[in-house]
């Protein structure tokens, strides 16, 4: 091939539906693949741990839907990443079961169905630990210990290009992939085609989020990125987008803790080098990525656990006396409390908005908070009776804080709702790891079945 061609219509399907408009439209510029992600870690560990979705079911089944009768229709592949928000088994089985059902439904001729698994039992790492191996903290995380493995209710590994590859290697027309690198399943379909991994990880990295490396902002809009031997396009689809060199590039330092970096398993993306050109108003050209592989293939784990129940409940706070002493407010609440279930057992939480509620610690301005606060609490405990109680005692004492020189007694604190209210449990993340494999396929399960035959 002299040139692939694969559209991206959403960055995280299932978490808003795609815009049908510029859909059509990537689809009228005949891609050689139609692809998407739909898992992140920016949802938190709830889905993982829970093995839930955060995204509703409609939504996924719609793009689900839009995607695979324009593959069918177009008679090219269509590839899915971290089914479901988080990849894990369960997850992969809904979608599978969501594909099958939309083919049942619109009669479509038979098909080459393709999937893996990412879950990784706990005893597989624990024999790692066992065995001697270091299983790496990232990002500040200490090396993994037996107790935090313990603490853990479920794990993913998070693929690279292997699974895709091999499953397209193997005639795939459609694959569901659990948890995967973003990237890994934009780039997989160009390596298959023989292209060098220099522009394929690049392609990967430019299409994850589909729209949000066009600009203006406009999420889940339809963009398609184009590989040839020497360079990566990346066209916007929608007819008032364009990716100019400025949206492009900064997309590519999005979400780096090193703006220059994309980590894989079995290597590193390097854009040092990437030299950015505009090639019309709505396509910027990018030569000079590199791929430098790993001498050994370290896989990501990620993995979450129950902290407790949850209950949470919210007040509001505009008189000028307590917004200045809100501290003092939440200092005598956390002190009921703590009369009440001591000082340990349960987590009390409060977010003040208004005063570094979004920002916290990394708020540049402390010292001026707003003219009202809302104040959200979180009660974690053990049972959901401790909970609620816990969070019912953390919200309505505020009402009743005793400040100096407060001579009222009607108190100073609003409640839009007269109760708190039970919240999905609380999970913490207790792996974010990697793993060292002699086969990078040694995690991932593959499948392949007929669908429609």
């Amino acid at each position: 091939m002299q040139s692939l061609k694969i559209i991206c219509p959403n960055g995280h399907l299932g978490f808003a539906p795609l815009r049908p408009e510029s859909f059509q439209l990537g689809l009228n510029a005949r891609p050689d693949y139609i692809a998407a992600d739909s898992g992140s870690d920016d949802v938190g560990p709830v889905p993982l741990g829970a093995d839930t979705s955060t995204s509703p079911k409609a939504w996924q089944r719609q793009d689900l839907e839009y995607m695979l009768l324009a593959s069918r229709r177009l008679g090219v592949p269509m590839m899915i990443g971290s089914a479901g928000d988080t990849g894990s088994n369960s997850r992969v089985d809904l979608y599978l079961a969501m594909i099958k059902d939309i083919a049942r439904q619109h009669g479509l001729a038979p098909f080459k169905l393709g999937s893996f698994y990412s879950e990784v039992p706990r005893e597989r790492v624990r024999l790692a630990l066992r065995a001697g191996q270091k299983v790496a903290g990232l990002d500040g995380y200490a090396d993994l210990t037996e107790s935090e493995l313990d603490a853990t209710d479920r794990i993913v590994a998070m693929a690279g290009v292997h699974p895709y590859v091999a499953l397209l290697h193997q005639g795939a027309d459609v694959i569901i992939g659990g948890r995967s690198s973003d990237a890994a399943i934009f780039a997989a379909p160009a390596l298959h085609h023989g292209f060098a991994a220099d522009q394929a990880y690049y392609l990967g990295k430019v299409l994850e989020c589909a729209s949000f490396c066009a600009e203006p902002y406009g999420g889940k809009e339809t963009v398609m990125g184009e590989i040839t031997a020497n360079d990566v396009r990346v066209t916007a689809m929608h007819p008032d987008q364009r990716c100019t060199v400025a949206s492009v590039s900064g997309h590519a330092m999005y979400e780096r803790s090193n703006p220059y970096e994309e980590f894989f398993a079995g290597g590193k993306l390097d854009m040092t080098h990437c030299h950015y050109e505009q090639l019309d108003e709505k396509t910027t050209r990018v030569t000079g990525s590199r791929f430098l592989p790993d001498a050994q293939v370290r896989v990501k784990l990620e993995g979450a656990g129950k902290v407790g129940e949850r209950y949470v409940g919210l007040c509001g706070i505009r008189d000028p006396y307590t917004v200045a002493h809100v501290d003092q407010v939440i200092g005598w609440a956390r002190e009921q409390v703590r009369q009440r279930f001591g000082d340990s057992g349960y987590q009390l939480h409060y977010n003040v908005y208004g005063r570094n509620g979004v920002m916290g610690d990394l708020e540049p301005l402390k010292d001026k908070p707003g003219h009202e606060l809302c104040v959200f609490v979180q009660g974690v405990a053990p049972t959901a009776e401790m909970a609620e109680e816990v969070a019912m005692i953390g919200l309505r004492q505020m009402f009743y804080a005793r400040l100096p020189d407060v001579k009222g007694t009607a108190g100073s604190v609003a409640f839009p709702l007269d109760e708190v209210l039970h919240a999905s449990p609380a999970y913490r993340w207790t792996l974010n790891h990697t793993l060292a494999v002699t086969d990078p396929m040694e995690l991932f399960d593959t499948h392949l079945v007929t669908v429609g035959a």
